[in-house]
């Protein structure tokens, strides 16, 4: 069959693509992302509404890391398909489960049904943004892509703002299942945007074998391992009978995926794209980055509704500034990168200042608000520095046939840090006994008995542990030039 005749066949030629299909496509993408993004933002400040309408604090993190749980498995499956049936079914999939998934949350009557459905969601999430980086590096150049990326910066600046606010309205006003109504009327507009121009997008398969069995444990893996660190200290005492079988189980479960990764014909994560130090340094920086500031956004306004005093509402506003100056900072690495070759500079420095900011609110961690919020602002600036300098620079170093490979395996690795780092959260927040009542209970007099302030502190002194760590890899990264059109022939 020729190429016309099945334009996502035809060979990669940035000439053959007119500048107005691209814009297109960019801006279907940007739609899907928009509906992904709002999602991740929306639920921060509804989380402890949800919790007591539902009567269950205690599993209140499950929210959060059912959803990242299935995301981060099913990553890796999502490249391995797109690299073989094309982009354009596999985002289309992706969207439509997303909008099941929410409709079956916003229906959930008690917090297992919600968690499920969550994990409903992470199915069509995982698939929506490793898809969406994928096929702008599939038609944008390399030395073109951090232009591109200011595109995504202002989805994501959008989805910062409009996500918190909404989110603390609903769940104060209205009701919380409207966080996830509103994601049906803009994926039903995705959905629409992407069934037309995304048929232009060149295809580059060589053949693929799905890794079923791999997949599988990978998902058991991380559920034990989640379990356990969700558990710990909440509903089992750390060196109980349950949760030390839970951990053993997992060392087990992790030993097997790193033998499937080994054995397998085709591994679910190939050794030969972990080989690339590019790739490798990249994908453990934003491992260590995405862990950090994953669970900072989650429970930051739980943090600013306890010690904090602050309202539902006010506690999404306030979430504002560590998500939106994100679109900031990766606005300024991304004009950086383009414009010079030394592009590591910026990025480094600003995992220092989060570092340094993380550590600040662990030393003092009844700071007044004001205090909170600059510290929370450097946070942004810094990690969003990060963003669009790792995807390019892994994308650049990788050929383009494994470059959904690739891509899904920056998105798993990011996925499975937030996951690990939120249920560590959780545990430390809610483990040993007044953590969920102090919660449950933020606004009465005494809350400091609880220890919250404590909590706190060790939260924020791992999540500057975590930036520490981003930091070392992410200057392990080798600065290779970025080339035009050819730069990964492969």
């Amino acid at each position: 069959m020729d190429a016309q005749a099945h334009p996502e066949s035809a060979p990669f030629d940035t000439d053959q693509m007119k500048p107005r299909d691209v814009r297109a496509i960019m801006f279907g993408l940007m739609t899907a992302m928009m509906l992904a993004a709002l999602d991740t933002t929306i639920i921060s400040p509804a989380m402890p509404t949800i919790g007591r309408d539902l009567g269950d604090i205690g599993n209140l993190p499950w929210i959060v890391t059912a959803y990242l749980l299935v995301s981060t498995a099913l990553t890796p499956l999502y490249g391995k398909v797109a690299d073989i049936r094309g982009r354009r079914v596999v985002i289309m999939f992706a969207v439509g489960v997303f909008l099941l998934g929410s409709l079956a949350c916003a229906l959930a009557p008690n917090m297992l049904a919600l968690a499920l459905a969550r994990g409903l969601q992470g199915v069509g999430g995982a698939g929506v943004f490793a898809m969406s980086q994928t096929i702008i590096g599939d038609i944008v150049p390399p030395k073109e892509r951090p232009k591109y990326q200011v595109y995504t910066s202002a989805v994501w600046m959008i989805a910062n703002i409009a996500g918190p606010v909404l989110g603390g309205v609903f769940a104060e006003y209205t009701h919380w299942s409207m966080i996830f109504w509103i994601n049906l009327p803009i994926g039903a507009v995705a959905l629409l945007m992407l069934n037309g121009r995304l048929k232009l997008i060149p295809r580059h398969e060589r053949p693929h074998a799905l890794d079923i069995p791999g997949t599988v444990m990978m998902i058991v893996a991380s559920t034990l391992l989640l379990l356990a660190l969700s558990w710990g200290g909440v509903r089992h005492p750390w060196l109980s009978a349950s949760s030390l079988g839970l951990f053993a189980g997992a060392a087990v479960a992790w030993a097997l995926v790193i033998w499937r990764q080994k054995t397998a014909a085709e591994p679910l994560i190939p050794l030969t794209v972990l080989a690339n130090p590019v790739v490798r340094s990249g994908a453990l920086t934003m491992f260590f980055a995405m862990a950090s500031y994953v669970a900072l956004t989650i429970y930051l306004p739980i943090y600013l509704q306890t010690l904090g005093r602050l309202s539902v509402s006010a506690s999404g506003l306030a979430l504002i500034p560590l998500l939106v100056f994100t679109s900031f900072g990766a606005a300024a690495a991304a004009r950086s990168m383009h414009k010079t070759p030394r592009y590591k500079r910026l990025p480094m420095a600003g995992l220092v200042i989060s570092a340094l900011a993380l550590v600040a609110m662990a030393a003092w961690p009844q700071m007044p608000v004001w205090a909170a919020l600059v510290a929370t602002t450097l946070i942004s600036l810094g990690i969003g520095a990060l963003f669009p300098v790792i995807n390019v620079a892994m994308q650049a170093a990788t050929p383009r046939h494994e470059l959904g490979t690739t891509t899904a395996l920056l998105f798993f690795l990011r996925s499975l840090g937030a996951a690990i780092m939120v249920a560590v959260y959780g545990a430390i927040l809610l483990g040993g006994g007044g953590g969920a009542e102090a919660i449950s209970s933020h606004r009465a007099a005494g809350v400091d008995a609880s220890g919250l302030p404590d909590r706190f502190s060790l939260m924020f002194a791992l999540g500057a542990a975590g930036f520490a760590v981003a930091a070392w890899f992410f200057w392990m990264l080798e600065e290779r030039p970025l080339f035009g059109p050819e730069a990964a022939s492969g």
